[in-house]
């Protein structure tokens, strides 16, 4: 009789599932990955906080050194040659004719815009006047003969000056002091403001 065979104790093979791939969060030493990294932090990527304050010093100071360098300076010079004197009775003030010299140092041509005199006191105290109209001139000199000793034709605001030359003129204003406050002054000054400058041009005496 034909050996009747069962199924056969064997059972097939059965397919061997797929490895699951490797993850990419595991090293072959078995450390996590660790994205930043990959990515890059600020404390892995910055250089040290004591050098990019180093830097920073240095970039304020060179900064600092340029704009003292370009600071802007008047477009000229000059000097008060002399000037005149008088005290007007009873009004505590007194004239003052100033004699100037202007020279544009500039490379362009200097438009004088406002002028103004000005007179520091002994004590400290500060006087400003704008000057008087030339229309003006022959009043005062009848009054104040001295004053005329060494006039000149007046400075007046909207004179040109042409790179390199010079100007030379008047400067008629009274300060509120008698002549006894004025002849123990600080100082005596006239200031010449240009068209177009930052700076005016500051004369002393």
């Amino acid at each position: 009789m034909p050996n009747e065979t069962g199924p056969s104790s064997t059972s097939p093979t059965a397919p061997v599932p797929p490895a699951e791939p490797r993850s990419p969060a595991a090293t072959s030493e078995g450390t996590d990955f660790n994205i930043g990294e990959e990515f890059g932090t600020a404390k892995r990527n910055l250089p040290p906080a004591r050098i990019v304050l180093i830097g920073v010093a240095i970039i304020i100071v060179v900064a600092a050194l340029v704009s003292f360098v370009q600071r802007a300076k008047p477009q000229g010079v000059g000097a008060i040659d002399n000037f005149a004197v008088a005290e007007i009775p009873n009004q505590n003030s007194v004239l003052v004719a100033i004699n100037v010299t202007v020279r544009n140092t500039g490379k362009k041509p200097l438009w004088i815009h406002t002028i103004q005199g000005t007179l520091k006191t002994e004590s400290g105290e500060e006087f400003t006047d704008v000057p008087v109209s030339p229309m003006d001139y022959d009043r005062y000199f009848q009054f104040a003969p001295v004053l005329k000793e060494h006039a000149q034709p007046a400075l007046l605001p909207e004179t040109k000056i042409l790179e390199g030359q010079e100007a030379h003129g008047m400067v008629l204003v009274s300060f509120n002091v008698n002549k006894e406050a004025f002849d123990k002054r600080k100082s005596l000054g006239v200031v010449i403001q240009p068209y177009d400058q930052p700076r005016p041009i500051v004369l002393t005496k």
